[in-house]
C-alpha cells in the first residue's frame, strides 16, 4: 500500500504530497499523521500540498478533518504551497477548512507555527 512519508522536526510533524491523492491514499496519511502526533507528541503539522495540481471535495474535508484531529490531539496544522487552482476549486466546493493555518511556502508556514528554520 502506498503511504505518505511522515518527517519529524524537533516537535513538528512534516508532509510533503508528491503524489495525486486517492480516497484510500488520502484516509491512510490522515491515521498515519494522527497516531504520529500522539506518539511523537507532536506540537505542530505542516502540510505541504504545493505538488497537488487538483483537489476534490473529499481531499479538501480530508484535510480539514485532519487539522480537526491535530487540534483535539493539541497540535496546530498550517498547510502550505496552495495552488491557485486548488484554491479556487475549494472555494467552488463551499469548503472553507475551518481551523486550518495556511501560508505560501514552508517557511512562512514554519512562522505561523512559531519555529525558525535557520
Amino acid at each position: 500500500m502506498d503511504r505518505i512519508p511522515i518527517l519529524r522536526m524537533g516537535d513538528l510533524l512534516l508532509v510533503t504530497i508528491q503524489v495525486d491523492m486517492h480516497d484510500r491514499l488520502a484516509m491512510t496519511l490522515q491515521d498515519d499523521l494522527t497516531e504520529r502526533i500522539v506518539s511523537d507528541g507532536a506540537k505542530g503539522v505542516l502540510i505541504d500540498i504545493s505538488a497537488l495540481d487538483l483537489v476534490d471535495s473529499f481531499i479538501g474535508r480530508m484535510i480539514s478533518n485532519t487539522a480537526a484531529m491535530a487540534r483535539v490531539l493539541d497540535a496546530q496544522t498550517v498547510v502550505v504551497g496552495m495552488q491557485p487552482a486548488v484554491a479556487i476549486t475549494l472555494v467552488e466546493l463551499g469548503l472553507t477548512l475551518h481551523g486550518v493555518k495556511t501560508a505560501l511556502n514552508v517557511e512562512k508556514g514554519m512562522a505561523l507555527l512559531g519555529k525558525n528554520i535557520f
